[in-house]
C-alpha cells in the first residue's frame, strides 16, 4: 500500500499529489471544475466510484480547501463547489488532458477547452518571463531555489 504523504520530499509536485494523487481524485476535480457537478449523486453516477471512496475524496477536498461544502436551501442537499484554490487547479487538468490527447487518444481528443467570452480554443503554453520566448520541451529546466533543502 502506498502512503499518501511525501514528508521526506521537498518538492511541490510531490506535495500536490498529497491532495490529488489517489485514484479518482483528478476525475472528481475534473467533473467539479469543467462539468459543473456539485452533488454527491452526480459524481457517483458520472464516475461509477464506490460511495465510500467518493465520500472520502470529497471530505479530503473540503478539508484541504479545494472544494467547499454547502447545503441547498430548497431541498437541504449537500453540494460541493470549487473554491479559488480548487479553481486554480484547472490548468493542471488542462495540461494532463493535452498530454492524454497526444499520447492516449487514438480516436482524437474527446473535448477541447474554450474561452467562455469568445469561444476561442485554449492551449497552455510556457513562456520565458525575461525574453518572452516559448522554449521547447528540452529547454525547460527545474532549477533549485534557496528554499530547497539538501538531501541527507
Amino acid at each position: 500500500m502506498l502512503g499518501t504523504t511525501y514528508e521526506g520530499q521537498n518538492c511541490s509536485a510531490a506535495r500536490a499529489l498529497e491532495f490529488v494523487g489517489e485514484r479518482w481524485s483528478l476525475l472528481i476535480l475534473r467533473d467539479a471544475l469543467f462539468r459543473g457537478m456539485t452533488r454527491f449523486s452526480e459524481f457517483e453516477r458520472s464516475l461509477g466510484v464506490a460511495p465510500n471512496v467518493l465520500a472520502k475524496r470529497l471530505d479530503l477536498f473540503v478539508k484541504s480547501g479545494l472544494l467547499e461544502q454547502t447545503r441547498a436551501v430548497s431541498d437541504d442537499s449537500l453540494h460541493y463547489r470549487p473554491t479559488p484554490k480548487g479553481l486554480a487547479f484547472k490548468p493542471v487538468i488542462m495540461a494532463l488532458t493535452a498530454w492524454g490527447d497526444r499520447w492516449a487518444a487514438p480516436e482524437g481528443p474527446p473535448v477541447h477547452f474554450e474561452h467562455q467570452g469568445c469561444g476561442g480554443r485554449l492551449t497552455l503554453r510556457s513562456h520565458c518571463s525575461q525574453c518572452r520566448d516559448m522554449p521547447t520541451i528540452p529547454e525547460i529546466l527545474a532549477v533549485p531555489t534557496k528554499h530547497r533543502r539538501r538531501s541527507s
